[in-house]
């Protein structure tokens, strides 16, 4: 596809542009879990801070989602924070355990725990991720866009009602499927909660937002149609002009038509399917977002740059294309690939 000629953009303008399928400069790029993971003097940051103490204090949060935009020259800056934030501000105690990920002692399983659930403005539930947003915005200026995110409803559910990661969520699904009552009760308040969380962050200054649906993979066409889909049409027509907005979700093959028709601007889509074949699902008319496999970046510096040159020859210079990884970056991910990704990606996608 022949590619028009624009002007030089900084990276703000350069996402901004991308998300809402306009020309860009050349193509941006962010990476899931940059804010860290890879990073050594994030690890350095975690040597005095536990992961909490970093997500809940504004000026840590803004020092970690720095980093990659100094070291990486990424367009998007995610802030440092964590799906399950919302939580707070609903009354549902949670710790993140190392190796183990989140974790809530009383997991909410009856419709008692789901009638004590609060609903509070993010503003009061969560302060500090507002507050960081704000910091953020001054301190990036038009290096890159900020991206705010939230769990998903069906994400945050999982967690709720399993009580911590799982490979099946069994007590998840048999919620949903034996007590439906009880699912939609509980969905339309998480629903209500991340609308709100969302909103406040593009009120704080957030450039995009992403929900984060990790766990949908889980699901079939028919349980997904019935008991996640309407909650989260919900949340994008909420949001609809306010920001631009990205769908995340991962092992959704067998969902990505219906995942299209949720209503957000951009879709994320994993390694497997060929990115001009997934978009070709998700339909032109809408963005996309992807698709490299993470772990590729610890391959051969060789590899990775075919493997970048592929998602580029797929894309084929369409508006609307954001450059990311299918999931997040892996610990052990040199930093300097995702650096040499970068360059490539804005050196052979410019339009002048």
């Amino acid at each position: 596809m022949a590619t028009v000629s624009v002007a030089p953009m900084a990276g703000r303008a350069r996402f901004i542009a991308a998300a809402r399928r306009q020309p860009v400069d050349a193509t941006p790029v962010w990476f899931m879990r940059q804010a860290g993971r890879a990073l050594p003097e994030y690890r350095a940051l975690r040597e005095k801070h536990d992961f909490m103490t970093v997500a809940t204090t504004p000026e840590l949060a803004v020092e970690a989602t720095v980093m990659p935009v100094d070291r990486l020259g990424v367009d998007g800056a995610v802030l440092f924070a964590d799906i399950m934030l919302p939580l707070t501000g609903m009354g549902v105690p949670f710790r993140i355990e190392p190796n183990v990920g989140p974790v809530i002692d009383r997991p909410v399983r009856d419709e008692a725990g789901i009638a004590a659930l609060t609903v509070v403005e993010a503003e009061e539930g969560t302060p500090y991720v507002m507050e960081a947003v704000r910091l953020l915005r001054g301190v990036l200026g038009e290096r890159a866009a900020v991206l705010g995110f939230s769990g998903a409803p069906f994400t945050l559910a999982c967690y709720l009602v399993e009580g911590r990661s799982s490979r099946e969520y069994p007590k998840t699904k048999a919620l949903m499927y034996g007590r439906p009552d009880l699912w939609h009760r509980l969905m339309a308040t998480l629903t209500e909660v991340v609308t709100r969380y969302l909103r406040a962050q593009i009120r704080a200054g957030a450039d995009a937002v992403q929900l984060f649906d990790s766990w949908l993979g889980l699901l079939g066409p028919d349980a997904y149609e019935a008991f996640v889909l309407p909650y989260t049409r919900r949340i994008f027509a909420d949001l609809a002009g306010s920001a631009p907005t990205i769908h995340f979700s991962t092992g959704t093959v067998s969902l990505l038509d219906q995942i299209a028709s949720a209503g957000s601007d951009l879709v994320s889509v994993d390694w497997r399917l060929p990115l001009d074949v997934a978009w070709e699902r998700i339909g032109l008319e809408r963005g996309i977002q992807g698709n490299l496999d993470p772990t590729l970046l610890m391959a051969t510096p060789q590899a990775v740059a075919t493997g970048v040159a592929d998602v580029l020859r797929r894309a084929d210079g369409r508006v609307g294309h954001v450059f990311n990884l299918g999931h997040g970056i892996l610990p052990e991910t040199p930093p300097e690939r995702l650096a040499e990704v970068v360059e490539q990606v804005h050196r052979d996608t410019a339009t002048r």
